[in-house]
């Protein structure tokens, strides 16, 4: 079976719908900010400040190269790793790429009280959030190849979405 890379912006439910897709289907369940703060025994806020986002984006890119080797996997990934080519052809080439959305207010619900979020460190707002969804949608509308709406679903009901567009 293919990977599925499940691909939004910050708070959509990534990390959750994966999880509730590996109970699902029996698939290896791969977290892309787990694995990165595991090989660097660093949290990602702490890799942020120390490394800065640019040595970041070279962890992803390191990091979906190790996944794309293996099937079978619902890949979790970091909210900008769609914002490199080699990135996208390795999710395009191993798997099929599931963007998760939903608007601003509903991403801000969910990521407030967040201290981990280091992109939105000092700009925890709606605004602030819209703004850098609207910066990145066109790139999430290109390299996706489903679209998968969150915000008023149950992450059950979105899992299961998921499942059916992808073919499972």
């Amino acid at each position: 079976m293919k990977n599925i890379y499940l691909v939004g912006f910050m708070g959509v439910g990534k990390s959750t719908v994966a999880k509730v897709l590996e109970r699902m289907t029996g698939a290896k369940r791969v977290d892309m900010d787990g694995w990165i703060q595991e090989k660097r025994g660093m949290k990602i806020s702490e890799i942020f400040e120390c490394f800065g986002e640019e040595y970041f984006r070279d962890l992803e890119t390191e990091c979906l190269q190790a996944i794309a080797k293996e099937t079978d996997q619902i890949v979790s990934c970091g909210g900008g790793c769609v914002l490199r080519e080699e990135n996208i052809r390795q999710m395009k080439d191993s798997g099929n790429i599931v963007w998760l959305t939903a608007d601003a207010e509903t991403i801000f619900q969910r990521v407030k009280n967040s201290t981990n979020r280091p992109i939105l460190n000092g700009n925890m707002n709606v605004d602030f959030i819209r703004n850098l969804m609207e910066q990145r949608q066109q790139r999430y509308e290109n390299v996706a190849d489903v679209v998968v709406i969150t915000g008023k679903k149950s992450v059950r009901e979105v899992a299961k979405e998921v499942m059916k567009v992808v073919g499972r």
